[in-house]
């Protein structure tokens, strides 16, 4: 009843890009301040979440491509439709455009000299991913929209930010150390990984009709504790690698 008293004044688009923002900005704030050694400029954290909104754009023009390709080769009702779909199309061109843009803007930065700066980075491109996202969803499906996603999809992206910022800062390092080989393979893992988790997430949330809500919940907590507990070990554990 009180989502009812108040649900005309949630109809002005200021409050719904509020509460699509403000769940970004929380997770940001909390993985800027795990970042016990040496916190990244204003400046360059600003260039990622704009990264991150660029390789929205990125991402949606890879899907739509890929998606007319995908429905000329393949019949929707073919099981293989989703698995594609989800883990080829979506949870790839997603990832890996995050992972270019992140690219682009850190590897060479002289500021990339610890290795839990491989995941401030990774987290705020994915951030301003959601964020960018999470706004032309809440826009056009209303408050309802944002307060699940603020639960699932924008937590999700940070997440899949984690395991992607895990393996990149791994990268950076054996790149420091003229290992260009095993630099070479996190890199890879770096985009694989989170985007297999990505289309696991994606994929799960189709089957609910089919097993009901117990298993893709069960995958959020999992993904969520998980993502949490690598974010204070990576802080604990950081190491200059400059």
């Amino acid at each position: 009843m009180f989502y009812y008293l108040l649900e005309p004044f949630l109809s002005f688009h200021f409050i719904l890009i509020a509460a699509a923002v403000i769940p970004a900005f929380f997770l940001m704030i909390k993985v800027y301040r795990s970042d016990r050694l040496e916190k990244e400029s204003p400046r360059l954290l600003f260039n990622l979440v704009k990264a991150g909104i660029l390789s929205s754009l990125l991402a949606l023009v890879e899907e739509r491509v890929l998606s007319v390709l995908l429905g000329m080769c393949v019949a929707p009702d073919d099981p293989m439709y989703n698995v594609i779909l989800y883990f080829g199309i979506v949870a790839f061109s997603e990832e890996s455009s995050k992972y270019i843009f992140m690219k682009h803007s850190t590897w060479k930065n002289p500021e990339f000299d610890c290795q839990y700066d491989g995941v401030v980075y990774a987290v705020f491109v994915s951030l301003g991913f959601a964020l960018w996202e999470n706004i032309s969803y809440v826009l056009q499906y209303g408050f309802s929209t944002a307060v699940v996603r603020a639960c699932t999809a924008i937590p999700g992206h940070a997440c899949f930010g984690v395991f992607m910022g895990v393996f990149y800062g791994i990268a950076k390092k054996y790149a420091n150390r003229g290992d260009a080989g095993t630099a070479k393979l996190f890199r890879i893992l770096s985009v694989l990984f989170p985007a297999g988790l990505h289309g696991a997430y994606d994929y799960i949330a189709t089957m609910e009709e089919y097993t009901g809500d117990g298993i893709f919940i069960g995958f959020i907590v999992v993904l969520f504790a998980v993502s949490y507990i690598l974010v204070n070990r990576m802080s604990r554990n950081d190491r200059y690698i400059g």
